[in-house]
């Protein structure tokens, strides 16, 4: 016994066998740790929701909607929602459509209090919302989409009983297009929906003599938009009033606001 343990003192003082046990011990370590970490990113994590059909923007998501794979860790983004309680009960947001077998991600998934209207989203700052009723002819077979360019045009009778048709106002920006129960009528790819308004950004004087031109139906206005031919760059001009004739019969025609401002009480 005695021996044996001389010669194994003998053994690890040798530095040549210190050195090979290190190197025996490193390799052992980095090889351990490696197969650590390629477990991590391969073992896949299971019951991750995805979804089940294609969910168009503004839909309700239910159990029905949702199925479950295991996924490897490596594919998982911290955005990726990997609990169904998170989704059941919510939204799909107004711009996004989630394909089938797609995973959900937060900002796709959203509490119903929490959509908001793309048009009203995309108003920029200084201008106000402009409805107008359309129909289907009047979209040229609803063929003016969200972001396209357009011309005002108006049609009127005068006091003359003369017929006015003219460019009112130019290089307005659609921002949305709904049908007549207000839905956008492009979100839905697996949906036919018939345009019924036009929603456009404009400044608030534009949309004042929108407003009167709209009702001046006395003068059987009209108002009706003509597409640039597709979607035009803002930097190609500012949306403006084109035609000094037909805004001077609008004004002529109805009351000044420096009137209906004088009108209304004064407080203090």
């Amino acid at each position: 016994m005695n021996n044996f343990m001389i010669a194994l003192k003998r053994f690890f003082r040798n530095k040549n066998t210190v050195t090979i046990i290190g190197v025996i011990a490193i390799i052992l370590i980095l090889f351990v740790g490696y197969r650590i970490q390629i477990d991590r990113k391969v073992n896949p994590v299971p019951d991750i929701p995805i979804a089940a059909m294609t969910i168009q923007p503004r839909t309700k998501i239910t159990p029905d909607m949702i199925e479950y794979v295991d996924v490897a860790p490596v594919v998982l983004r911290n955005n990726v929602i990997r609990s169904s309680n998170a989704i059941i009960g919510k939204y799909s947001n107004y711009n996004t459509v989630i394909p089938k077998g797609s995973m959900f991600y937060s900002g796709v998934v959203v509490n119903q209090a929490d959509l908001p209207d793309a048009a009203l989203v995309e108003v920029a700052k200084g201008e106000v919302p402009y409805y107008m009723s359309v129909t289907l002819d009047k979209t040229y077979g609803n063929s003016i989409y969200p972001g396209n360019y357009i011309d005002i045009y108006m049609k009127a009778v005068n006091e003359n009983g003369q017929l006015m048709v003219g460019k009112l106002v130019e290089n307005v920006k659609v921002l949305a297009v709904k049908d007549s129960s207000g839905r956008d009528v492009f979100e839905n790819n697996e949906e036919t929906r018939l345009p019924s308004s036009l929603i456009y950004g404009v400044k608030p004087e534009i949309n004042i003599l929108l407003l009167k031109a709209k009702y001046m139906t006395a003068f059987s206005a009209d108002l009706f938009p003509v597409p640039h031919g597709g979607t035009a760059n803002i930097q190609d001009g500012a949306t403006e009033v084109s035609s000094q004739t037909l805004r001077d019969f609008i004004n002529a025609n109805t009351v000044p606001n420096d009137e209906l401002n004088a009108a209304i009480p004064q407080e203090g």
